[in-house]
């Protein structure tokens, strides 16, 4: 009988969310969505020495804004809750009592010193990679060297302890995973793995095998820095008797330096001036500031479609999809294996093409608000002309406004570069006739008019327009490029563009 398809993102609140997590909850919603099943989220917060006040909340916002919200988490709580470990905690001592039952387990009361001491034997034995297992572990403190009686006697005094999983020794442990193919791992280069802690709690290893089975997990879609443990959590579903409901794992590849050179940091995002989380965030303890993709004015849609490709690809050409659209087109045999690069260029241009197909009502309201934000008053119909004359031009929302503001209020000074190169006396003829034929026009004044009394002026004094035309525009705006400039004219109007030009004729020095 087949099972409904379950999968879970299972964050810590340790901080901010990373983009490479986002992804992660992205992959697990498209397959769920795709498959017919269901969506979890669950707060993996069992160590509480890196618990970070507000990155739950942080979590949930996040995906809210991206439109990937799971049906089951800890604020939409289903039946197999709780939703955060740290509330599961008294449930997990069983488990683990059970593996020490079967003799898959043991207690070990080795103090952190004597831990200390075994790696430095090992050291000094150029052993590479000192480590708590099958051998060194008769060497040690624990349920598998002491007496019966003697590990009751230190139970009972209430001596601190650890229950660790017993590896076995020499044994192929194997994997198939849904993007990497079979997996195999000898178990002697896996180590004794702490599943119990002395506080009481869980470690990720133990919680997330019992939750999963409980939670009737049917599909692990994690990052690639966990295959690592996959070996490890197959022993732990076969020690349980879970092997028949053990859920197939998915590891994604990694997020790459945009120069391929290593996983992706919150640090290379500062040092390259791009955001690697997709909020803005502000750490509790220290006050540090990180910059998100919502606040730099990336729009959900173009974040998703830009970060689903970071790893997949549909097959063809396609590189613009609504949410339902990756939903039917997504599948995980078209992740690959290799990790991608960050490109934030990229991440761009999908911002431009969605802002492009959005309506000039719903850009009207970005422009206004960002308008009035900066005391400026604006009309709705010339922010709606506005809005169409940028719109085909801007990368972000606020870049509206950025971008022509000139429109709005007049420059008061002007680009000196441009000025010194293209101001002359050719300039101020055509434009001082163009003032005085704008003052007598009668019609309507649009672009194409506008375009035509200008030609005709430079026509009229002997000047090609071509040589004066950046000039004209510098008289205008301050600048040496923009949008189109008959547009502007049509937009400002003919009184308003006369009146720039004299202002611009008694302000910038002709140069001879």
């Amino acid at each position: 009988m087949n099972r409904e398809v379950r999968v879970r993102f299972a964050p810590s609140p340790t901080g901010a969310l990373h983009i490479g997590g986002v992804r992660t909850a992205l992959y697990n919603y498209l397959f769920a969505k795709k498959m017919g099943g269901k969506f979890l989220l669950r707060i993996e917060d069992t160590d509480q020495t890196r618990f970070v006040p507000g990155a739950e909340d942080y979590i949930k916002e996040s995906l809210e804004w991206l439109g990937i919200s799971p049906v089951e988490s800890p604020w939409n709580p289903g039946d197999c809750g709780p939703y955060r470990q740290s509330e599961r905690k008294p449930m997990y001592m069983q488990y683990a009592l059970d593996l020490v039952k079967k003799g898959h387990a043991y207690y070990a009361f080795d103090t952190s010193e004597e831990l200390e001491a075994m790696r430095e034997r090992l050291t000094a034995a150029r052993v590479v990679q000192p480590q708590y297992n099958s051998i060194t572990r008769t060497q040690m403190k624990n349920s598998l060297t002491l007496s019966e009686d003697e590990v009751k006697t230190r139970l009972i005094s209430g001596e601190p302890y650890v229950i660790r999983i017993k590896i076995p020794r020499n044994e192929d442990v194997r994997l198939n995973d849904m993007i990497r193919g079979w997996v195999m791992v000898n178990s002697s280069t896996l180590d004794d793995k702490v599943l119990m802690k002395s506080d009481g709690m869980p470690t990720y290893h133990l919680a997330n095998i019992v939750d999963d089975y409980l939670m009737k997990i049917t599909h692990v879609i994690r990052g690639e820095e966990w295959l690592p443990s996959a070996p490890l959590h197959v022993l732990l579903y076969r020690y349980f008797g879970w092997e028949d409901t053990m859920p197939q794992f998915a590891h994604l590849p990694l997020l790459l330096k945009p120069d391929g050179n290593g996983k992706l940091s919150k640090r290379d995002g500062d040092k390259l001036g791009f955001p690697v989380f997709p909020l803005n965030w502000t750490d509790p303890f220290t006050g540090e500031k990180s910059s998100g993709f919502r606040e730099q004015g990336y729009l959900p849609d173009a974040f998703l479609n830009f970060l689903v490709f970071l790893g997949w690809n549909p097959g063809d050409e396609r590189e613009l999809f609504t949410l339902e659209e990756l939903v039917e087109a997504f599948s995980v045999d078209r992740i690959g294996k290799s990790g991608t690069k960050f490109d934030i260029a990229k991440a761009k241009w999908y911002n431009e093409q969605y802002l492009k197909t959005k309506s000039t009502a719903e850009l009207m309201n970005y422009f206004i608000a960002n308008a009035k934000a900066d005391g400026a008053d604006v009309s709705t119909d010339k922010a709606e002309a506005i809005v169409n004359l940028m719109k085909e031009r801007v990368t972000f929302p606020a870049d509206l406004w950025k971008e022509s503001k000139f429109i709005i209020t007049a420059p008061s000074d002007f680009d000196q570069e441009i000025a010194s190169k293209k101001w002359n006396s050719d300039a101020a003829k055509v434009l001082s006739a163009y003032a005085t034929a704008l003052d007598s026009f009668n019609g309507e004044f649009d672009a194409i008019s506008a375009k035509i009394l200008l030609e005709s002026t430079a026509e009229a004094e002997g000047i090609k327009l071509g040589k004066v035309m950046q000039a004209v525009r510098l008289a205008v705006t301050g600048s040496g490029a923009g949008p189109d400039l008959m547009v502007v004219f049509a937009i400002l109007g003919s009184a308003e563009v006369a009146k720039r030009i004299r202002f611009a004729l008694s302000t910038l020095i002709v140069v001879a």
